[in-house]
């Protein structure tokens, strides 16, 4: 729930929403069982947030979301932390943060490759860049929405010396919760933003290393 108050904190100052649209989501919080929960009060999303069914790092909330780029737009996989960051497992101090953390997104055990990048308050994950901008590839959208669950696996602790690379942290995201009727459709809903007319309310992040 503090995450996605600085997700609409963060819009607000932006000028890029109505403070209308968004009292629903804040009202009722998220629920976990609920899946994906669409930007309200708009005919064409430009976001939408969901909570991880399970996670053993400081992980609040993964939003999709439509992104302004120059000319056009790209979708992102934004995560939004319980704390000021760094990303980290639990009980794990910041210092032992390791200097190339690495990422991968599982869904139904189809791995992606992803970059870890740092924004000023989120982690951006990308598999793949438009004109020098983080963004989601067709065929991980195409995952997102089609597919069951969703892990995302992170290795963000150095390890000591001579001890191989491993993932330390983690997520899993149920896919398919929510109504019958409504899955995968609130990701196809935000997927159109990225093709259709510029929507008024997109909400903008500087990604950087």
């Amino acid at each position: 729930m503090q995450a996605l108050r600085r997700i609409v904190r963060t819009a607000l100052m932006a000028g890029l929403v109505t403070r209308l649209c968004l009292v629903p989501v804040l009202a009722g919080g998220l629920d976990v069982n609920a899946g994906w929960t669409a930007e309200q009060g708009v005919d064409a999303p430009s976001y939408a947030v969901i909570e991880p069914r399970s996670r053993n790092l400081n992980l609040d909330v993964v939003v999709l979301a439509c992104e302004q780029v120059d000319d056009g737009r790209v979708l992102q996989l934004q995560l939004y932390l319980t704390n000021d960051g760094p990303l980290m497992p639990d009980g794990v101090a910041a210092g032992r943060a390791k200097a190339d953390p690495r990422a991968e997104i599982v869904i139904d055990d189809h791995v992606f490759p992803v970059g870890l990048l740092f924004a000023e308050d989120h982690v951006v994950l990308s598999d793949e860049t438009r004109e020098m901008f983080p963004g989601l590839s067709e065929h991980l959208l195409d995952a997102i929405e089609q597919g069951t669950t969703m892990r995302l696996n992170f290795d963000l602790v150095a390890e000591p010396v001579g001890r191989p690379e491993a993932f330390d942290g983690g997520a899993v995201v149920d896919l398919q919760a929510g109504p019958a009727g409504t899955r995968g459709k609130v990701v196809a809903a935000v997927r159109r933003c990225a093709t259709g007319p510029a929507p008024q309310n997109v909400a903008l992040a500087s990604p950087r290393r």
